[in-house]
Parts: structure tokens; sequence; C-alpha cells
């Protein structure tokens, strides 16, 4: 139970750095001594330093390190990236014992870093909380595991099933309630990217960015085989947009225009990892999330089921599976789904 609870504490701190450390993993350290945190650390920023660095940071000078117990929700690195490995400095700082939750599945560490400190002497427990250690890093596992990005479908539907208005319909399109926004935001600053089709931005002109809360603005993905999306889209005007299609390869100040000769989900997904892309976020239309649910190409579903009815409409996907979770928001019911 020591163990565990300390562990925990990793996770928490490592949730600190959601918005901030993709493609990287989250990752949190705590230095115990005598039973006692004497300091805590987290990996905070891409290309910054690493959960372990800042937690011997943090550690008063008066605190004996070879008399502590440094708890670390994912094994230390081993590799030179854009910070030395944090195994190295384990070794260095020589402290009693390190509990790791689970091994790194990037093939740069993959155990690497454990053994380097086993064989400094040093004594090692690994595999506490290894479920919930998975689980707060799904799409940096999924990224080194599968060399694909985890992929997010999220769409609103009415009370009846409609997702869209037809196009000769000038009704409102907003479905979900306003007071939801936020919710909406934050899941496009926990992607790096968001997907969508060319006909969601003919029809729907959306920026795609994050207004209604904290954290970066993901890189647009436009799925457009014929190049029929609206160039002059306000998406465009901003930041970097991917068009995937069957046209031309072209890299302008805004969009990169990328052609597959075989356009499929898969080829799609595959140059995403490529481009150190871990996760997407898909906000497309029915026929791109009808898609990458043929293909089976996700990992999880939000639904933002609305209260309210309409008479006519654009039909939502039929995902055809029970929902693992649902909560109520607001006036909506989120349902969250994963493939079974």
């Amino acid at each position: 139970m020591q163990h565990e609870r300390y562990i925990k504490r990793c996770l928490e701190l490592a949730l600190n750095g959601e918005l901030g450390v993709a493609p990287n993993p989250m990752v949190g350290c705590v230095i115990v001594h005598n039973d006692v945190i004497v300091a805590e650390g987290y990996h905070q920023q891409y290309g910054g330093p690493h959960a372990e660095v800042n937690a011997f940071n943090n550690l008063p000078k008066h605190v004996n390190v070879q008399e502590c117990d440094v708890y670390v929700s994912l094994e230390p690195c081993s590799h030179y990236g854009k910070t030395p490995p944090c195994a190295n400095l384990i070794v260095e700082q020589a402290p009693k014992r390190v509990i790791i939750g689970m091994l790194d599945p990037n093939h740069k560490v993959a155990g690497n870093g454990l053994k380097r400190i086993r064989e400094a002497g040093i004594e090692t427990i690994v595999g506490v909380l290894e479920d919930e250690c998975a689980a707060i890093n799904s799409k940096f596992i999924k990224a080194h595991t599968q060399k694909l990005p985890y992929i997010t479908l999220k769409w609103a539907e009415t009370q009846n099933g409609y997702m869209a208005r037809t196009p000769d319909d000038n009704g409102s399109a907003k479905i979900s309630d306003t007071l939801n926004d936020d919710f909406v935001h934050h899941l496009r600053a926990t992607h790096q990217a968001i997907m969508v089709g060319a006909g969601t931005v003919n029809r729907d002109n959306p920026l795609l960015d994050v207004r209604y809360t904290k954290g970066s603005n993901p890189i647009k993905v436009v799925v457009s085989p014929q190049l029929s999306v609206d160039l002059n889209a306000k998406l465009f005007k901003k930041g970097k947009t991917i068009v995937y299609n069957t046209r031309k390869n072209e890299d302008t100040e805004h969009i990169v225009f990328i052609q597959l000769d075989k356009f499929d989900m898969s080829h799609i997904l595959k140059d995403l990892y490529q481009r150190h892309i871990h996760s997407v976020l898909v906000e497309g239309g029915p026929t791109l999330l009808q898609a990458l649910m043929d293909a089976k190409c996700w990992d999880e579903a939000i639904i933002l089921k609305s209260s309210n009815n309409w008479e006519s409409g654009i039909k939502a996907p039929w995902i055809g599976i029970p929902s693992n979770r649902e909560e109520q928001r607001k006036n909506d019911l989120i349902k969250y789904f994963k493939p079974q």
C-alpha cells in the first residue's frame, strides 16, 4: 500500500503536464525520506526538464538523497533526446531505492533505464499500479507500440440522432449546449491534431482552435481527396493545416498539401505518425467518422447527446455498441465508447 500511495501521487502530478508535454509522456516523480514526501516534480513542457530532474531540483539540501526512495510513474529515460538521460541522473544521485510504475514502451528506453539503475547497485521495484500508469499515457503508448496515432472520434447529435443540418436548412447548426464549449475545446487541447473532412470545412467554416480553455491549438488536418475544400476558409488563415489529397504536394505559408497515391485512412494515419503526431481528435462529418469506424481505426469515441430534437437533418453514424461511461454535463449527456 505504501508504494501504491506514492505512485498515485506521481500520477496526480503527471496529469499537470497534460496540455504541454506531447508527444512526450506525462510523468510524475516523488522523493520520499522516512515515509515523508520531501520533493516532487513532473514533466511540465515538451523539451523541458523531465519529472525526475524537477524532483531532484526541489529536494532540500539538508536531506540525504542516499537515504531516500524515488518513485516515478514511468521508467526513467536512458537516451539523449532534448534532455540528458534521467537514468544517469538517478545513478549519480544514488538513492536507496527506485520504484517505477511501468516500463517505457519507447524502443529507445524499453528496459534500458531500469537496467542502468540496477547495474549501479540501486534496488528497484517495477510494476506498481501499472494499469493506472498506462491509462494516463494511452496516446504515447499506442504510438510507440503500434506506430500509429491515438484516434478519438467526437461528435454531437440530437436526441433523435441528427448531427448536422441539410444544405437547404438555414436553422441553427448548434447541437451541444454552449456551456459545454469549454469541454470540447479542452478535448482539442489534449490532442496534437484535429481532423475534419472537406465537407465540414465547406459547410461550417470552423476555426478548429482552442478558445474556451487553456492549451495550445492543435494542428489542423483536412481530408480532401479531390481538393474540393474551400482554401479561403477561416481555418487556413492561421497556423499550419495539413491537407491530404490525390492532386498535389506543396508546402505554403499556412498549408501543407500531401498527395497520397493510395488514399485511405491507414496511409493518412501512418503519415501523421511519421510527423510525430501521436493523437488526433476527429470532428468530421458522418462520412469521415464512418470511414474510420469501418477501418477499425479508432481508440475512443465521445458523443455529446443533446436534449433537443430536430425534425430532419443529416444522421449521425451508428456506433453500434454500448457506452462504457456516461456523464450528464449541463444539458448534454456525454457518452464514452471503446471499440470492442
